[in-house]
């Protein structure tokens, strides 16, 4: 595999990851600008409403039929927080050239074509998008909006988020708000959409058997021709200074028959390279199947259907999450809270320091198996300050040290306790 970055404009980027490795290419177009309260909603429709037709291919109806003549290629879209920016995704995997008749047309360029198009060359009527698939997709993000309560572990998640980031772009959620929708007009939109494709950051991947003249055949396409260079309105992923906090505690009631505990912890980092040491933390602490959490909440007190930990790099934060009995709300709190005092004690082991080594140099190793994580991959390292490589990545993991982790253990506070509750 090799991988290869070339700016097409200022502020619009071509990532190439050449790889034998698959018989399918996949596309992505990833449009990143800067999460705010004013235009969560919109990027969130406008998202979904691109996917309903081109210029060319005017509804999903024609969407569908060119991709099954393109040997059944697959067309798919989505919406991510990512630190405070909100990303819009656009895919397309199709089947490589080497692999089809070879009277056949050209599928990578097809391919690019068709999804450059979409995204930069959307279907309008009336100088905005059309009324009924406007319409149709908000009713989408409302339902979506209104749905998110039904999965009571990850609601949870987003409200510690929600009261640790009040009045922060990062507490905003990332289909935006319902009360937002209503006001939303088709014109308006297209207009918006117009000033979000002239000062987004572009990110182009393609991931595959890559023809030698990939980078010609985007400069040369009309879409692309069309786009003014820019100075990207986006956030890189920086290091979150952190000051010191009051510890929170927020009690939600909702008919529910298991609570949800989340604990909100933050890290104080001065140093970006002081993340693989935090790497290392989360997993001993909750990121593994033999974790702390899961050993000495779940296992041995028996207190948490789920007891574990995930690291959020881009904002310095740990995420506590457990499922447990109403009723043992305190004594689960307790035990959380010695696992942390015994981290910053340093009572843990030399073998679970190598068993958590041995997981997380296994995740890395897994990065090109799939393309899609491929391409999450080295989208990460486009926004990051610091770049890596998987070897650099990897090389830094096997150097991290108890004394490190014990480090980090001490520059860990809690923020919010989030406890929801019948």
């Amino acid at each position: 595999m090799s991988y290869k970055k070339t700016e097409i404009k200022k502020g619009i980027t071509l990532h190439e990851i050449k790889t034998d490795k698959f018989k399918t290419n996949l596309l992505a177009v990833f449009l990143t600008t800067e999460l705010n309260r004013q235009s969560v909603t919109k990027n969130a429709l406008i998202s979904s409403i691109l996917r309903r037709g081109s210029k060319t291919l005017t509804s999903q109806e024609e969407i569908s039929k060119k991709l099954e003549e393109m040997y059944g290629a697959e067309f798919d879209c989505g919406l991510d927080k990512t630190g405070d920016n909100q990303v819009l995704k656009f895919y397309i995997e199709t089947i490589n050239d080497e692999f089809i008749p070879k009277n056949s047309s050209n599928i990578l360029q097809e391919s690019i074509q068709n999804l450059l198009d979409i995204v930069f060359n959307p279907y309008t009527e009336n100088g905005g998008f059309k009324e009924e698939y406007l319409m149709q997709e908000k009713n989408n993000i409302k339902q979506i909006i209104e749905g998110k309560i039904d999965n009571k572990a990850r609601y949870a998640l987003d409200r510690c988020i929600e009261e640790m980031y009040k009045n922060q772009n990062f507490g905003l959620y990332k289909y935006g708000y319902v009360e937002d929708l209503e006001a939303i007009g088709a014109k308006d939109l297209y207009d918006y959409y117009k000033q979000l494709i002239a000062n987004c950051k572009i990110d182009i991947f393609v991931s595959g058997i890559i023809d030698d003249k990939l980078e010609e055949i985007i400069q040369n396409n009309d879409n692309i021709k069309a786009l003014n260079e820019r100075d990207a309105k986006y956030k890189m992923m920086e290091l979150a200074k952190k000051e010191a906090v009051k510890e929170n505690e927020v009690v939600e009631n909702m008919d529910v028959t298991q609570g949800k505990l989340i604990l909100g912890l933050d890290i104080d980092l001065k140093d970006e390279d002081l993340k693989y040491d935090a790497l290392l933390y989360n997993s001993i602490l909750g990121g593994s199947a033999n974790s702390k959490l899961f050993q000495n909440v779940r296992e041995k007190a028996n207190l948490a259907y789920v007891a574990s930990s995930s690291y959020l790099r881009y904002k310095n934060n740990i995420f506590i999450k457990c499922g447990i009995e109403i009723d043992n709300y305190e004594k689960a709190l307790d035990i959380i809270k010695k696992q942390l005092t015994d981290m910053k004690n340093g009572e843990f082991s030399e073998e679970e320091i190598a068993n958590c080594k041995k997981g997380i140099l296994a995740s890395i190793k897994t990065i090109d198996d799939e393309q899609d994580t491929q391409i999450s991959f080295y989208f990460g390292q486009e926004l990051s300050n610091k770049p890596i490589t998987l070897e650099e990545y990897s090389s830094r993991v096997e150097k991290v040290k108890k004394e490190d982790i014990v480090n980090i253990a001490n520059k860990v506070s809690v923020n919010t306790i989030y406890f929801l509750r019948n």
